[in-house]
């Protein structure tokens, strides 16, 4: 397949993705009801972010592919999970998933907009990318300059883009998953009003509360460096920080 990751932070990851999900698993060994009926996921980037959020997919019932350039290194992280969870390539997630969740460095998306932009085309994109200027180089200009929701449509023109799971660690989003109430709130944005929905839905299977922050132009309001990043809250806490309708 395409060389779409960027290889050494990418597989640093995919190594301590399944570490980290056994003892995600160790210390819930619960299976949440999902609120929404099974979704096909497809993971674009198995690493940290997309090895939590995924394993707690599976979890709550959703099937899931989790992907990479090298599928043999996946075996313990869906060894872990059981019979809904598998490894792929990224062709095969991307055709798979009846959504798809992308957590790759943003560096990467260009390409890999060019490789599978078409196959996304019509699908629920949750994009949980963060551009950061050391690693990504000079795409980071653009989304400072445009903001991450319309950089990150532009190079998948045709998927239905919502920005999630961006703000936080995976060690907060393993740790506060399926917490008691207040859940942790998690900010999304979207042009598509059911790809938002359905964003929600899956947000809350995982064990948090969405927030809708607005369309994909808001979404700079959350992406790296906003006020609406990196806040550990409640969904009434998130939306008075960010002046939004309670």
């Amino acid at each position: 397949m395409s060389a779409n990751l960027p290889p050494d932070p990418c597989r640093r990851m995919l190594l301590a993705a399944g570490a980290m999900l056994a003892t995600v698993a160790a210390l819930r060994p619960f299976a949440a009801a999902a609120q929404t009926a099974p979704l096909k996921i497809g993971v674009i980037g198995s690493g940290h972010i997309g090895g939590t959020i995924g394993g707690l997919w599976v979890k709550a019932g959703h099937p899931v592919l989790f992907s990479s350039r090298h599928p043999e290194e996946l075996k313990d992280l869906v060894g872990g999970l059981g019979p809904l969870a598998q490894a792929g390539s990224v062709e095969q997630a991307v055709a798979f998933g009846d959504v798809a969740f992308i957590a790759v460095p943003y560096g990467a998306v260009p390409q890999i907009g060019r490789d599978f932009g078409k196959a996304l085309a019509g699908k629920v994109l949750i994009d949980a990318d963060n551009a950061v200027a050391s690693r990504d180089g000079a795409i980071t200009e653009e989304v400072e300059r445009d903001g991450i929701g319309a950089t990150s449509q532009k190079y998948f023109p045709e998927a239905r883009v919502v920005r999630a799971f961006n703000t936080l660690s995976y060690t907060v989003f393993a740790r506060a998953a399926h917490r008691a109430d207040p859940k942790l709130a998690i900010p999304i944005a979207g042009d598509d009003a059911a790809a938002v929905e359905t964003t929600a839905g899956l947000v809350r299977d995982a064990g948090f509360d969405p927030v809708v922050v607005g369309k994909l132009a808001d979404a700079r309001r959350f992406q790296r460096g906003s006020p609406g990043y990196g806040q550990n809250v409640s969904a009434a806490e998130l939306r008075q920080k960010l002046s939004l309708s309670p």
